[in-house]
């Protein structure tokens, strides 16, 4: 498999509506932290995730957290 570029050591921390959105799992949007179909060709899918309400969220910016798309701190071993 394939590692995907990191876009950047530490979160995206981000306010965010309700709504669907798609994390890039690839690190080659242009868009961080989210999806622009760089991924196209590619292994890699975007995850999609969805805000129930307007809310802070963390988002993984290594491309490596264990818990897509969320920020576990992996970031801090790489």
């Amino acid at each position: 498999m394939t590692e995907p570029e990191i876009a950047q050591k530490g979160p995206y921390i981000k306010e965010l509506v309700r709504g669907v959105y798609f994390w890039c799992a690839c690190g080659k949007s242009k868009n961080q932290p989210f999806c622009d179909s760089s991924h196209v060709g590619s292994e890699f899918k975007p995850v999609k995730f969805i805000v129930k309400e307007k809310e802070e969220v963390w988002l993984c910016g290594c491309k490596h957290s264990g818990n897509k798309p969320y920020c576990d701190d992996t970031h801090l071993t790489l």
